[in-house]
């Protein structure tokens, strides 16, 4: 299925740079401002404030994990790797930092703007992925229940047809969902410390 881009206001966006004082950031904010961004510069830490903005730009010829105030692979914002050197230890930086964009150093006077609209169609799509990932799991995690809680009551001499039809009664009298239900009845069926130590 295609995706279809999304061209996000970029007046009074803003955007932190974490590159050294140099000719790129120059370049960069020039190009960032004449989009109608405003632009933060940092160097050599990142604060912890630069989660606030739009867009992160890092030097990746020089960016190292202790400058940013999240682990590899979970920046909170779309982020844009400037990229000069290609050597193969920069690259697998940048890979296991996971950007969502990048420019090739120098800057000139252009690119930035598909830049920043690549990184945010990308990130946006990112913290999609993760949202239906979560959704999947807490799903997977609630038939699990479920299956248990209909084991709990065939264990009482039920057919597991009974127990999932005893079950679906359960959750109605108890006005909860049919997962809430399967819940009550796994913990209650759980062993509490008393048990373990009365058994021990």
């Amino acid at each position: 299925m295609r995706r279809r881009l999304r061209i996000p206001d970029l007046g009074g966006a803003r955007a932190a740079i974490l590159h050294r004082p140099h000719a790129t950031v120059t370049a960069l904010v020039r190009q960032l401002q004449a989009i109608g961004l405003e632009v933060d510069c940092h160097w050599p830490d990142l604060p912890a404030s630069a989660r606030a903005a739009d867009y992160l730009f890092i030097d990746v010829d020089t960016a190292y994990d202790d400058q940013f105030p999240w682990e590899p692979g979970e920046a909170p914002l779309p982020t844009i790797a400037l990229v000069g050197s290609e050597a193969p230890g920069r690259i697998e930086w940048l890979m296991n930092f996971g950007a969502d964009a990048q420019i090739l150093k120098p800057v000139g006077d252009g690119g930035v703007y598909s830049a920043l609209l690549i990184a945010r169609a990308t990130f946006d799509a990112r913290v999609e992925l993760a949202d239906e990932i979560d959704a999947l799991k807490r799903r997977l995690g609630q038939r699990q229940t479920v299956v248990q809680a209909v084991a709990v009551l065939a264990a009482r001499g039920k057919t597991e047809n009974e127990a999932y039809e005893q079950l679906r009664g359960m959750a109605m009298a108890w006005r909860v969902s049919f997962e809430d239900a399967a819940d009550r009845i796994v913990a209650a069926a759980k062993p509490t410390h008393q048990d373990e130590s009365d058994h021990g």
